[in-house]
């Protein structure tokens, strides 16, 4: 609410619009009969004051309990998840006075099992509303189809699955990321020079969905500006360095074209850790997400750019969208895109305080 009107009464909104009070009240619960004519002076009103019902008494007055399950992938203190998680509980604890509860679910990312596995048996319990990471597109999209026909709504955070019925989703365009990726990492290379793409290993036939889409704008973005060089491949395994410092030096020592690399997670400090260590200079890597590993080495010069996606505003405002879906009955917009933002070296400080 605009703060000129913050202690706004339902009196003065009808005095504002020239009708009765009951009137107002009609409008705002939609309820009984109103002249179209008085309705939209008092939608006029409602509007410039940008009024909202309380909905503390709402929520108290209807005695009605409504409890959500947030699904999204574990995660160790400092990782990208944590983020989207403090941002989950910031809203919950917000909402807990409104008789909300919430369940926090989690799978492991590299392995869409695990998401199957927390995920079969999810409506034995009574379940008003679900944010759902989107990592996996087909377990994703039998679990909205479930939720579909239980009537349940349902929000996606991190990447957009399209032509399903999601209530609304949070976050970037997962392409448009990959595009930005490609012309950080191609600035000054020559467009001949060689490039590595990382991945790691998945346990199921599922890839993430946001890595996948990304990798596409950033082939996408290569193949539309000239790049003529080649695209060299190696697939890592999280939490295994020995693995991943074999087969880098393997691709390295083969490879000595290499003047640029990308992983398209933000898992970028894997590789900056390893040219750190091999003291490996002429490589640009980019990579996502502000988290304190990626920032230490960004600092420090080893990775040039990173990407970041503000995941505690994507865990707070999926969790505050199904609470103004069944309090308020607002319409949401289908698709809330977060801002891009590109770190560097000399604006990171102005980044790593800006927290929810």
């Amino acid at each position: 609410m605009n703060k000129e009107y913050s202690n706004i009464r339902i009196i003065d909104i009808a005095k504002m619009a020239g009708v009765s009070v009951g009137t107002v009240d009609r409008v705002i619960h939609n309820r009984g009969r109103v002249s179209e004519e008085n309705r939209k002076k008092v939608q006029a009103i409602l509007e410039v004051v940008n009024y909202q019902p309380n909905l503390m008494a709402r929520s108290l007055a209807s005695k009605k309990q409504y409890h959500f399950v947030a699904i999204t992938p574990s995660f160790a203190r400092g990782e990208y998840w944590e983020a989207i998680s403090m941002g989950i509980d910031q809203a919950a604890s917000e909402m807990e006075s409104y008789n909300i509860t919430l369940t926090k679910l989690f799978f492991d990312q590299y392995n869409n099992k695990t998401f199957d596995d927390i995920t079969r048996n999810i409506l034995d319990e009574k379940v008003d509303g679900v944010l759902i990471a989107t990592l996996f597109t087909d377990s994703v999209i039998r679990l909205s189809q479930e939720l579909d026909r239980h009537e349940i709504p349902y929000v996606y955070v991190d990447s957009n699955i399209k032509d399903q019925r999601q209530l609304a989703y949070f976050g970037t365009d997962s392409y448009d990321a990959g595009l930005i990726a490609a012309r950080l990492l191609t600035d000054r290379l020559a467009t001949d020079a060689d490039i590595l793409m990382a991945r790691f290993i998945h346990s199921g036939k599922n890839d993430s969905n946001q890595g996948t889409n990304r990798r596409e704008g950033f082939r996408h973005y290569l193949n539309e500006n000239g790049f003529t060089g080649n695209l060299y491949e190696v697939e890592l395994k999280i939490n295994d360095s020995v693995y991943n410092f074999a087969k880098l030096d393997e691709l390295f020592k083969a490879h000595t074209s290499i003047k640029g690399a990308i992983i398209f997670n933000s898992t970028c400090y894997i590789l900056g850790d390893y040219l750190k260590a091999r003291e490996i200079k002429s490589v640009r890597l980019v990579g996502y997400d502000l988290i304190e590993k990626n920032t230490r080495l960004l600092s420090e010069n080893v990775i040039t750019a990173l990407i970041a996606q503000r995941p505690e505003q994507q865990g707070y405002d999926a969790i505050k969208s199904l609470c103004n879906h069944w309090l308020f009955k607002q319409t949401l917009d289908k698709v809330n895109l977060m801002p891009i933002d590109i770190l560097l070296k000399e604006n990171l400080k102005y980044y790593l305080n800006n927290k929810l």
